[in-house]
Formats: C-alpha cells, structure tokens, sequence
C-alpha cells in the first residue's frame, strides 16, 4: 500500500551491506593512516611505554606497595633489549602496528555501522529493548582494552622478560614478539570484558537463563581461569589479576540475565493478555 515501507530485495540488502563496510573500512584507514603519521608517540610513548621503567602501571604498583609496605612490588627497569633482526623489520612493524591500533580506535564506529545494517530487520519490541546496544559495547571494549594495555600486558611482559634459566643467559627481546604480546594481550582482554552483552544478546533470545549460569558457575570458572592462563604468562600473579574482573564480569552477567529474563517474561504475559482479550 501507499506510505508503507517496501520490503528489500535481496539484492538491495547486499548493497546496504556493501556501503556499511566501505564506510567501516574507510574509518579504519583514517584511523590507521593517524596513527601511521603519529609515529613518536604511538611508539615510543604508547608501544614501548610498558618496556621501561618509569610506566604508569609500574608506578602505581610501587606506590601501593610502598603504602602497605611491601617493597617487592616496585618494579625497577626491565632487564631486556629490544631488537629488529630484518631490513623490512622496523617498517613493516610499523604499518602493522598501525592497522592494529586503527581497527580498535575504529571499532565503536564499526559496530556502529554493523548495528545500522541489522538494526531494521529486528521487530519494534527488539529495537526498543537492544536500545544502547552500541553504547554499551563500545564501553566495555574500550575497558577491556584499557584493562589489557595498563594491567595484563605490563605484568606479562615484565614477567616474561625478567624470567631467566640462567644468570649468564641475555633476554635480547625480537620487537614482533614484544608487540605481539603486548597486543594479543589488550585486545584478548577487549573482547573478553565483551561478556556481558553476549550474555544480554543470548538471554533477549532466550538462549540462556540465570539459572543455567548459577548452575555451571564453578565450570564457568574452570573455564575463566584457562582464559586467564592463555592470555597471561604462567605467573599466578597476573593469573589472578586477570581473572578477578572476568569473574566479576560473569557475576554481573548472571544478573544482567535475571532481569532480561524477567522482562522478557512479562512481555509474553502481556501479549497472551492482549491476545486473550481480542479473542
């Protein structure tokens, strides 16, 4: 009829899809390109920042040691060199490095553009109840991956580099494997701190209930800790630093998926009721 919204074709949807990735994909190259032309301090302050001494998180953790009087946790300058064994090395790092820092200062917009693309498919009742979904994505993975660069990667690449099997053996550190640590481990924890709002995705769709999370709690844990491990140096230390939060981050999804799950709830009630009163 006249007025009312033409439902899209195939094709037409394909074309939407295609205008939203390029408009993604042209973010992710102004970011990278920003990035690229920030060498200095993308570098020297950002990347190699937890390689020396006078960090933020390292100063922070003496300072708390000082206040409780525990001395072994000042961490003085880290015992290791950084070095680039190829010609193409420094450059190609550098590129790489700042394709990686574009895709996560792009990220919000890129969900963003995604959630447009899918957004019109969902029915009014789900567009109102996923409203701040973006929002609340992009918070979490920009706490995970602040979490990731200032707690997990420091404490990672201080342990790993301090570890020695002997004293007469030199910890000459390649430059790939010190930025691949130090960006598997921020956006590992990025996307972990993400739990939250797959489990509110997964209980709007009625996939998962808190009764379910209460009642594989101590396996959930069993699997939290592997993550921890994987993501982490074999130090209990930063095992354990990694864990809490994403224990806490399960705690609060259990929570999250009580209240979805009672609203949802009560929203199939009212329609029963309305169904009922027109039959």
């Amino acid at each position: 009829m006249p007025g009312e919204p033409q439902e899209m074709s195939f094709i037409d949807h394909l074309e939407a899809l295609r205008w939203h990735i390029i408009r993604s994909a042209i973010a992710i190259v102004v970011f990278t390109l920003a990035a690229f032309l920030a060498k200095d301090f993308l570098f020297h302050d950002l990347i190699l920042g937890p390689s020396r001494g006078d960090f933020w998180t390292y100063k922070a953790f003496c300072r708390f040691g000082q206040w409780i009087h525990a001395e072994s946790l000042c961490i003085g300058e880290p015992t290791f060199d950084l070095q680039n064994r190829q010609m193409s090395g420094q450059l190609t790092m550098h590129i790489s490095s700042s394709f990686v820092v574009g895709l996560a200062l792009a990220f919000p917009y890129t969900f963003w553009e995604i959630w447009r693309f899918v957004k019109p498919g969902l029915y009014p009742h789900e567009q109102a109840n996923s409203r701040g979904a973006v929002f609340f994505v992009s918070v979490l993975f920009i706490v995970g991956l602040l979490f990731g660069y200032y707690i997990a990667a420091p404490l990672s690449i201080n342990f790993l580099a301090s570890y020695q099997l002997d004293a007469t053996i030199e910890n000459q550190i390649d430059l790939q494997s010190y930025i691949s640590t130090l960006t598997t481990m921020s956006l590992s924890c990025a996307f972990v701190f993400e739990l939250p709002m797959i489990v509110f995705f997964l209980a709007k769709a009625g996939l998962i209930t808190p009764e379910i999370m209460r009642l594989y709690r101590k396996h959930a844990i069993v699997v939290i800790l592997v993550i921890a491990a994987v993501i982490t140096p074999p130090d209990i230390s930063a095992q354990i630093i990694v864990t809490i939060p994403i224990v806490l981050l399960y705690e609060l999804s259990i929570n999250i998926a009580r209240v979805v799950g009672r609203n949802r709830t009560r929203q199939l009630n009212d329609r029963l009721a309305e169904n009922n009163g027109v039959a």
